[in-house]
């Protein structure tokens, strides 16, 4: 009964295996980052040249690793967008935060919007239904 994380775009499964994949970007640094699929848990893992480069605070672009669609939520410029598909279940949005060392992660199911992480009331204010 694994979790499936898909792109918003082109469906691809971002956790073929343990880790969700995603390829990130500030100016020109590139690289791919492997997060953690459990929300709440912000360890992650990306190459040590990357990782040395961006400072807490950072912000970054998170993209899709197939198709290259930007990944970032109409509901803040902050948050990106991934879906979750878990078994006989409608699907659910998880939105997190794009900020280098915040730690927020929002798991929604078009009605209720459950918060995960320390930094998770920096975004009480967030339309997340665009009402």
């Amino acid at each position: 009964m694994k979790w499936k994380y898909n792109c918003p775009h082109c469906k691809t499964v971002l956790n073929p295996n343990v880790k969700i994949v995603v390829a990130v970007r500030r100016g020109k640094l590139r690289g791919l980052m492997l997060l953690s699929p459990r929300p709440g848990n912000y360890q992650f893992i990306c190459d040590d040249d990357f990782g040395a480069q961006v400072k807490d605070g950072t912000l970054l672009d998170f993209f899709c690793p197939a198709c290259g669609v930007d990944l970032t939520s109409a509901a803040s410029p902050k948050l990106a967008e991934i879906d979750l598909h878990q078994p006989n279940q409608p699907v659910k949005k998880i939105q997190f935060s794009k900020v280098h060392g915040e730690h927020a992660t929002f798991i929604l199911d078009g009605e209720t919007v459950v918060p995960f992480g320390d930094d998770a009331f920096l975004y009480d204010e967030v339309n997340f239904f665009g009402v």
